[in-house]
């Protein structure tokens, strides 16, 4: 009777700590806000990095958000907009959504970036901004940024978004990344993720987003090699359970600015 008491007791408290830890890694998730400029042309690019350097970073940090990126387009002759890309990451939603409130009351942010917020409608200094709104997948909760050394324009960060044709096929592909192991096969060859998030709130939805670095275009290709010719790959993409999740892959390789955390 007492081994039974026991071996129940074990039970409990064993399901009540993954339940604990669950509950913790849901919890820490953070998350992304990417945000998409459309430039027309180098004036315009050379207003934004300006606002970006001297105001926008330097605004983020004393709102205590760190580590966030800006990246532009690899040269690719095949890309004709000029885009500037900020990862922004936030603790929680609230601290996304006082974010405006936090900056309307910075005076040196109000100061630095005044020709920007206070450009005439004649002459932007972008065309468009897309917003995308993000949250950390269970398996990596929080952002890594990169460890990369070496010249920044060298550098390949790798944006890339899955969307699937349902619902249901998008939660199959995220689970694929988590509890399939496919973050764990990225950890082992070394792709150096920055993040891997779901998108809850985007125009390309439903969809996933992740970002994989490396220090150049050969290194990413050889880690593609690695990534496809592993067992583990081979054998998630047999498995029926995880046929048909992705219907369209967008792929962006993009390079950290100079004045980009990481």
């Amino acid at each position: 009777m007492k081994k039974s008491i026991t071996k129940d007791l074990f039970l409990f408290f064993l399901t009540f700590a993954v339940v604990i830890t669950a509950f913790a890694q849901e919890q820490n998730r953070e998350f992304y806000q990417l945000k998409t400029y459309t430039l027309k042309n180098e004036k315009q690019e050379t207003r934004m990095d300006s606002f970006l350097k001297e105001a926008y970073l330097p605004a983020l940090k004393r709102a205590g958000i760190e580590n966030v990126g800006v990246f532009k387009y690899r040269p690719n002759n095949f890309l004709i907009a000029n885009k500037i890309f900020v990862l922004i990451p936030f603790q929680s939603l609230e601290q996304f959504a006082t974010l405006e409130d936090a900056l309307a009351q910075d005076k040196s942010y109000l100061s630095s970036g005044k020709s920007y917020i206070e450009a005439s409608y004649d002459d932007p200094p972008y065309e468009r901004i897309n917003s995308t709104l993000m949250r950390a997948f269970v398996d990596m909760p929080k952002m890594k940024p990169s460890p990369l050394s070496g010249p920044r324009k060298d550098r390949v960060y790798e944006l890339r978004s899955y969307e699937s044709s349902t619902e249901a096929l998008y939660k199959n592909k995220v689970d694929m990344f988590n509890t399939g192991g496919e973050v764990e096969l990225f950890e082992a060859i070394d792709a150096n993720a920055v993040f891997y998030a779901e998108v809850i709130s985007g125009d390309s939805m439903p969809n996933l987003m992740y970002m994989t670095t490396y220090p150049n275009m050969e290194k990413r290709d050889e880690i593609w090699e690695t990534f496809f010719t592993s067992d583990k790959w081979k054998e998630l993409k047999s498995d029926t359970h995880y046929q048909n999740n992705v219907s369209k892959a967008d792929i962006l390789l993009l390079y950290p600015t100079e004045y980009s955390d990481y």
